[in-house]
């Protein structure tokens, strides 16, 4: 089993996935929403530039979460300090506040974001990481795994 903890970073497709995060955040801002695609712009905690990156909004049970699949990227870590960020489709944009889940609570949500896309995210974890994996093993991953409730501004 892969190493799942704080420091967790996933790399490997960059090169593919830079390509692709350009066509679904060209398609997002255009208004064409792909499998709830938004593209999240989150201030940056050292230059305090604004970053953009495309991100698949998770629903469940009416609340709105935020999972980063490749663990502690860079938009996880600015949104940790600032708190806040926009999500956008089209020429909508919403504010928003971020509050990210504790580890014992993440795992029904990572299990709701493999189900919805496995298809996209699922190289980023290891073989034994699958949305019908136990319970145990979405606990182990789960530090590895920053998760975010959305909540409107």
């Amino acid at each position: 089993m892969q190493e799942y903890n704080d420091k967790r970073v996933v790399t490997t497709g960059r090169g593919s996935m830079l390509a692709m995060n350009k066509v679904v955040a060209g398609l997002t801002n255009l208004g064409i929403s792909l499998m709830g695609s938004r593209v999240l712009s989150v201030q940056g905690r050292k230059s305090g530039e604004w970053r953009s990156n495309p991100v698949n909004l998770l629903v469940v049970d009416g609340q709105r979460y935020l999972v980063a699949p490749r663990g502690h990227v860079q938009w996880v870590r600015n949104l940790r300090a600032s708190g806040t960020g926009t999500l956008r489709v089209g020429r909508r944009v919403e504010t928003f506040r971020a509050e990210e889940l504790a580890d014992a609570d993440k795992p029904d949500i990572i299990r709701t974001y493999l189900v919805k896309w496995a298809w996209e995210v699922g190289a980023f974890f290891g073989k034994d990481v699958r949305k019908d994996s136990p319970l145990e093993t979405l606990l182990h991953v789960a530090p590895g795994v920053p998760v975010f409730r959305i909540h409107t501004a």
